[in-house]
Formats: C-alpha cells, sequence, structure tokens
C-alpha cells in the first residue's frame, strides 16, 4: 500500500484503462474524419489534400555532393518549379570510329604462336582497335605485330593505358630473347616492333635484355625490319645509348601528348623533357639513326600545344611522327575531351610534312605502330636509300633484305 492507500496493481489498471481510452478516442476522430471526407465528396466539396512538406521538396531538390559543385542551373534550386533536370546526353563512337571484328588465317596464326611461346603483344594488351588489320595482313610478310617484353605488368600507371601495374612485377624470363626471336623468325614477318612495359624495379630497366633480343632476331632473320619503342629508362642515356646501337633499324619513344597535359596525362616519372632527351641521345648514338615518336589526339590540347609539341620534336631531329586519337579502354582510365574529325588528322599530317618530318601518319585508327611495315617501307627507308646505301640494302620486290649488324 502506498501512502495514498492505494496498491501498486491498481495503479497500473488505471494507467492501462487510460491509455486504451485515449486509442479509442483516436480511431474514434479518425473514424469520424474519413466519414466527413467521404460525406464532403458525396456533396461535392472540395477535398483537403495534405501540405507540401519541406522535407519533401528536400528530397526533391539536389544530392550534397550536387550542392558542393559550382554551377547549379536554376531548375536545381529547392523549390523551383521551372523547367526540369536535363537527362544525361549520351556520346556515341564516331563511325570513323568502328572497326570489323578480327579474322583471317594470319590473324588465327599470330595468335596461335604467340600463346605457344608464351609472349605478350600490346595490340592485345592495350585492345589496339587495328589488331585485325595489322595481323592479317594481305600477305604473311605484310604483316606486323608489336611485341611486348619483359612480362605484361608495368611499374608505371599512366591515366591513358589499360596494361596491368605493379611496383614489383615477376622477374624477367631469360629465356624470352631466344624465344623472342624464334617466333619472329617462324611467323615471316616483314617487320616487327619492340616494346616493354616500363621496368623501374631494374636496375637497367631492362636495356640488356631488351638488346639482347634485337640481336638474336637479325641473327635469325636479317630481313627483318626491326623498331623499338623504348620507355625512358628513367633518363639513364647511357641506357638509350646501347639500345641505339643494338642492331634496330628504328628508334621510337612517345611523348604521348602535349607538355602541358604531360603530367595529367602520363605517370608522374614520366615528363616531357625527359621524353625529349631519350629521342635526342638516340639520335645522336648512330649515325642514320630513324628516330621517331607520337602523338595522342582528343586529350584536351589546343592547335598551339600541338604545334609546340612538333617544334621541339624537330629540334631533336625526329624523323618520324604519327598522330592517332586516344580511346578510353575503361572507365577508370581518362575521359576522352575530343573525337577528332580525319579532316583535322589530314590537316596535322600535311603540317607535320611541311615543319620536315621525312613521313606521318595521321588518323583516328593510326598508332604508334600501325601498319607500320608498309608506312616504314614505302614511306622511310626508300627517302633514306642513297647509291652508297647499295652495299647495305638490297631491294627485291616489296621486301627489303637486311645483313646481320
Amino acid at each position: 500500500m502506498s501512502s495514498s492507500g492505494i496498491s501498486r496493481p491498481v495503479c497500473r489498471f488505471a494507467r492501462q484503462s487510460l491509455k486504451s481510452s485515449a486509442i479509442r478516442s483516436f480511431a474514434t476522430s479518425g473514424t469520424a474524419a474519413e466519414s466527413v471526407s467521404s460525406e464532403s465528396k458525396s456533396s461535392g466539396a472540395p477535398s483537403r489534400r495534405r501540405g507540401t512538406r519541406f522535407t519533401d521538396v528536400l528530397n526533391a531538390g539536389p544530392s550534397f555532393d550536387e550542392f558542393l559543385q559550382a554551377g547549379l542551373s536554376k531548375q536545381d534550386v529547392i523549390g523551383n518549379k521551372e523547367g526540369s533536370t536535363p537527362k544525361k546526353e549520351i556520346v556515341r563512337l564516331p563511325s570513323w570510329l568502328k572497326t570489323d571484328i578480327p579474322k583471317g588465317a594470319n590473324f588465327s596464326k599470330i595468335k596461335e604462336d604467340l600463346r605457344g611461346l608464351n609472349l605478350h603483344t600490346v595490340c592485345e594488351e592495350a585492345r589496339c582497335p587495328n589488331i585485325g588489320e595489322c595481323w592479317g595482313g594481305g600477305e604473311k610478310s605484310a604483316a606486323t605485330a608489336t611485341v611486348m617484353l619483359m612480362g605484361d605488368t608495368c611499374t608505371r600507371g599512366c591515366r591513358f593505358c589499360s596494361v596491368k601495374t605493379s611496383r614489383a612485377p615477376p622477374p624477367l624470363d631469360p629465356h624470352e630473347p631466344e624465344n623472342t626471336a624464334a617466333a619472329i623468325a617462324q611467323w615471316g614477318l616483314g617487320y616487327v616492333v619492340l616494346t616493354t612495359v616500363d621496368r623501374d624495379d631494374l636496375p637497367d630497366g631492362g636495356a640488356h635484355h631488351f638488346a639482347e633480343t634485337i640481336v638474336k632476331i637479325k641473327q635469325k632473320a636479317p630481313h627483318i625490319l626491326v623498331e623499338a619503342l623504348t620507355g625512358d629508362f628513367q633518363g639513364d642515356l647511357a641506357m638509350v645509348e646501347l639500345m641505339a646501337r643494338s642492331g634496330l633499324d628504328v628508334y621510337a619513344h612517345n611523348i604521348e601528348t602535349v607538355e602541358d597535359l604531360t603530367m595529367y596525362v602520363r605517370d608522374r616519372r614520366a615528363t616531357f623533357r625527359q621524353s625529349l632527351s631519350v629521342l635526342e641521345a638516340a639520335k645522336n648514338a648512330k649515325d642514320g639513326l630513324i628516330t621517331k615518336s607520337s602523338i595522342m589526339l582528343g586529350l584536351g590540347e589546343t592547335e598551339a600545344q600541338v604545334e609546340d609539341a612538333l617544334r621541339e620534336l624537330r629540334k631533336v631531329n625526329v624523323d618520324v611522327v604519327t598522330f592517332g586519337q586516344y580511346m578510353r579502354p575503361t572507365k577508370r582510365h581518362m575521359k576522352v575531351t575530343e573525337y577528332i574529325t580525319p579532316e583535322a588528322f589530314e590537316r596535322w599530317r600535311l603540317r607535320a610534312l611541311e615543319m620536315g618530318f621525312i613521313y606521318c601518319a595521321s588518323g583516328p585508327l593510326v598508332r604508334s605502330s600501325y601498319k607500320a611495315g608498309e608506312a616504314f617501307i614505302e614511306n622511310v627507308l626508300r627517302k633514306r636509300q642513297k647509291p652508297a646505301d647499295a652495299t647495305l640494302f638490297q631491294t627485291t620486290g616489296s621486301v627489303i633484305e637486311t645483313p646481320v649488324i
């Protein structure tokens, strides 16, 4: 018993009774409201709907991330009824960038040989759109392939490239130079491009491994023209000179983009000036060596920036330049700023020739080694041939034979 003389069970019973009474009262009032509402509808009186709450307007407005971004349009302001949020425009691939599905006897044969000898190509790793055309070739001797040495994992992470990256790639395969030379001799290709992933984990950047491969190719198939597309060896010009004297026919190193965009496009360890120093050192290491570089368009560069890049390449006596459209490999890579038209590529080709380049391949689907055999044979070697070169080069039909260096 409490001081008031009422037991605790009785108090609990009283509270439950009051709660039940309140619930019954609420239900009755709800029923009454529904009855009034139905009567008003039957009598034709306008029904009263629930007013718009602030939370409704807030949920229909921009998200917090959108709020933090500058430049909200008029229809994004809370409470504004004018207009509606426009749908995201879908940018479709232009017709001139669409290619056929790779096929052909040469294509299947080269792919089979690569798998059997455990070799990797940029054509596959970088998802090149021209793989069917280059590997197929009109004739087997006209087919071209770009073999990637030192594995398929790079120590750098450029924002345009789809090659796998790692700080510690697998060790080099000591049998790779021999296997590569055997495969290329077996294919009977007329022109081959050798390139590598960047191997900053190696003291020499893989230069000796690369040079050994070229030497073995020339020993087994001296008639095959070899282009080496190298990295910058972290600026070690002694390794550049080693490569230039290895017996290759063309020394290629890509600046990839204009100087102002280099820091946004390439890995931070690759700089525009360092690439120019590589091309200059290669040119000075061997008399008459053909040097080559490539530029991607569609990354947001201006015409003035492209002109400046061409001038810088000519200052270090680069002979060949190529222009191609940047294609975004995956959604994790840089977006395409602009799809350059074939007409614009043709203008850049003519401009490059005016500036003194002996050859320029320029087009939406052109890559650094695109149709390399045909382009090199018809537009570079023939222009370089002189009477004094007769002891070095002998032309038989469409095949150019070179002795072992």
